[in-house]
């Protein structure tokens, strides 16, 4: 008989499991709509020629494709599949795919509904995403993502709005992060100081790897990848930068200069951290001149946030985009915005116990089941307990009462009333507190207010 499984990289999440979830929702959604973000949902599919191109090469392949109904192979050329190209073939099978990111179905439906938007366009989005990843620690093939972005607004304001939401998440989930800030155009500039504008791409997608590999690791990656070692050398002074933000802003006017994109790059940095000193968000930001992220649709800011206690890698990024709406028939219209890797966040709340207790906090209260007279007299009582927003339950069956308080101890419901014989001639219930053991007889009017206050 087949043992059942579930796919590699993805998970079942318990109840337990479940309700720490939602508070992490929860808390990030409250956040979002205190900013006057609104809520957006798009399918898991779209059509593949909407997802191809907007990650880069690597990103491509990490796609899961959906096989078309019916005989998806009758058309296909058997010199096609005698050459065996399988992404190729792949395509012609395949005219849909399952939504890499979040990002880009958002940039499909605001060119899609631009008449029906009012802009500046500023949503939501918490939904699955789906990559063809290797699994591992911290990393899956099936995972939420928690965006929120604003689209239609060229203001470095609304860098900084994205900045503070970060920062108002994270001390709300008890998280400490480093904020690391970046921009594209002075990568840009980069390419351009070292002689390699061509080789843009493929300079950013190494860089990007530095925390993995440290920088013996990014000059390996880009003698795989063609640069010219002449060039690489010329990173040497890039590599070497450091200090404060003023510090690095002194070292890179000189190293950048002559290259337009990058010196425009370097003037968006310093009004950014301009604006960010008036507002003074509690986390740690730093600026890191290497970081690239490897999606090529950013063109402007960069933001990556990790987490310093958990070596989990980024719990949290984004950036500026000028041009990703641009490939669906909308030009001129630039967004940015940030995402929010849930699994990653559940896993470091786990690991450092970060939870609260309410966070795990289901039935409040379990009524004993003793028989038929006292499911009667405790009917309308739960009811009661209900409507006042208290979470209730009676157990289903005539049970032992030993049972009974081991399913509530199972369950770790906080709270049990018992009535017998006793209660139900003087109207209260026996109110048992599992984590004490102390028991106290209370009446209906008194039971909601003592559940309320604990």
């Amino acid at each position: 008989m087949l043992k059942p499984a579930i796919p590699k990289g993805t998970r079942d999440f318990p109840p337990e499991a479940m309700l720490r979830r939602k508070f992490i929702f929860n808390t990030i959604e409250d956040i979002f709509r205190l900013y006057g973000y609104l809520p957006l949902e798009t399918p898991a599919m779209e059509n593949l020629p909407t997802l191809l191109g907007k990650y880069g090469e690597e990103g491509d392949k990490l796609l899961f494709k959906v096989l078309n109904s019916g005989d998806f192979m009758g058309n296909i050329p058997q010199e096609e599949i005698r050459q065996g190209n399988a992404g190729k073939i792949s395509q012609m099978i395949c005219e849909k795919g399952l939504r890499y990111d979040l990002t880009v179905p958002f940039a499909r439906y605001v060119v899609q509904h631009r008449e029906e938007i009012t802009f500046p366009f500023k949503r939501y989005q918490i939904q699955p995403v789906w990559r063809a990843d290797k699994p591992q620690k911290g990393r899956y093939r099936e995972f939420y993502q928690c965006d929120v972005d604003v689209i239609g607004s060229n203001s470095l304001l609304n860098e900084v709005e994205l900045i503070q939401i970060i920062d108002d998440v994270f001390h709300k989930l008890a998280i400490r992060i480093e904020i690391r800030i970046n921009n594209r155009k002075v990568l840009a500039g980069i390419a351009d100081s070292i002689g390699e504008r061509e080789n843009f791409t493929s300079i950013t997608t190494a860089l990007d790897k530095m925390d993995k590999t440290g920088r013996e690791g990014v000059v390996n990656e880009l003698n795989r990848r063609g640069i010219r070692p002449s060039s690489i050398n010329k990173l040497g002074p890039v590599f070497d930068i450091s200090g404060d933000w003023h510090q690095k802003l002194t070292g890179m006017i000189k190293l950048l200069k002559g290259s337009g994109e990058g010196e425009q790059g370097l003037k968006e940095i310093e009004k950014l951290v301009e604006l960010l000193e008036i507002v003074k968000p509690e986390s740690e930001i730093g600026w890191d001149i290497l970081l690239a992220r490897g999606l090529d649709y950013y063109t402007g800011t960069i933001i990556e946030v990790i987490s310093p206690d958990h070596p989990i890698g980024s719990v949290c990024g984004g950036g500026r985009y000028d041009d990703l709406a641009g490939v669906f028939g909308m030009d001129n219209i630039s967004g940015v915005g940030v995402s929010f890797g849930a699994e990653r966040i559940f896993d470091v709340m786990m690991q450092l116990k970060l939870f609260p207790e309410k966070a795990v906090t289901g039935t409040k209260i379990l009524f004993v089941n003793l028989g038929e007279m006292e499911e009667k007299y405790i009917l309308p009582l739960i009811q009661v307990i209900r409507k006042s927003g208290i979470r209730a339950e009676m157990y289903p069956e005539h049970a032992k009462l030993k049972k009974q308080m081991a399913f509530a101890d199972a369950k770790g419901i906080p709270y049990v009333a018992l009535a017998g014989e006793k209660e139900i001639a003087s109207g209260k219930v026996t109110l048992r507190n599992m984590k004490t053991g102390e028991q106290e007889e209370i009446g209906f009017d008194d039971l909601g207010k003592t559940l309320l206050k604990s």
